[in-house]
């Protein structure tokens, strides 16, 4: 190992070992649960046919300003997803497996989730400073603009079909209870009950994320930038499937549990 990465590496164990760090990250879980409780609340209500709000990251944050201190919840909300994400960089940093492969898929893992948690933080911080974030709005034009490019469908098919996988790959994760790897289970009933959320959301969240992704694909080969439009998208596309109202209801179901999860593992993540 060059002296660069065993200083990078030293310096994320450091970072790591911090307590501050630690329960600034654990407050990060606790805002992921809020926001996907509040996304799922909303496809509820668009599978009921009383749901007017995005489905999405940017909806629930707008909910969250909208209450009662919720300029101080997005201040919450910010710096817990940045404390997130970068728990996620110096887990990418430190990670040492052996097998040089595995290694570097983990580091993909931690570094693509420190993206997401990143992107999710900066929805937050564009509504405090004032600003109006849709991320559907924002989809549909990144879409527009690779597709007037060069090699931009190629691209987009690309953004698809990496978008499914992280889908499947949630599913995978939920059905396996792979999930459970990074759980410190406090055994019995408690347990069993973060297991079985575990489950029901990581599936739910897979479907979800995995409809997005393949509405980019077809955005991409029906030359149609508007069929793509992020998770809001996804989950609305599923109302339109036969019995999509109740498929949407479970998944916003799903998504709410997801959001409980989240909050267990704010207690018992091992970090």
């Amino acid at each position: 190992m060059s002296s660069a990465a065993s200083s990078a590496s030293a310096a994320a164990d450091k970072a790591q070992d911090s307590t501050a760090f630690r329960v600034a990250a654990r407050i990060g879980y606790v805002v992921l649960g809020l926001l996907h409780l509040l996304i799922g609340a909303i496809a509820i209500g668009i599978a009921t046919g009383s749901g007017g709000d995005s489905a999405d990251q940017s909806g629930a944050v707008q909910q969250v300003a909208g209450a009662p201190a919720g300029m101080l919840l997005l201040w919450v909300i910010v710096i817990g997803l940045a404390a997130l994400a970068v728990w996620q960089i110096a887990d990418a940093v430190a990670e040492r497996d052996p097998d040089t492969k595995k290694r570097w898929a983990h580091r993909a893992k931690y570094v693509g989730t420190a993206v997401a948690y990143g992107a999710i933080g900066v929805t937050a911080l564009t509504v405090l400073m004032g600003g109006r974030s849709d991320s559907g709005e924002q989809t549909r034009t990144l879409s527009a603009q690779l597709m007037a490019s060069p090699a931009g469908l190629v691209v987009l098919v690309i953004i698809g079909l990496a978008v499914t996988a992280i889908g499947v790959a949630f599913v995978v994760r939920g059905i396996t209870k792979a999930f459970m790897k990074n759980i410190s289970s406090p055994g019995g009933t408690t347990g069993r009950g973060i297991r079985t959320f575990g489950m029901v959301g990581y599936v739910a969240k897979g479907i979800a994320v995995g409809v997005a992704g393949i509405l980019f694909l077809v955005a991409a080969f029906a030359h149609d930038p508007n069929a793509a439009g992020g998770l809001d998208a996804g989950l609305r596309s599923l109302a339109g499937l036969p019995f999509g109202q109740f498929i949407l209801w479970l998944v916003g179901a799903g998504l709410v549990v997801y959001g409980l999860f989240c909050f267990a593992r704010a207690r018992y993540a091992r970090m």
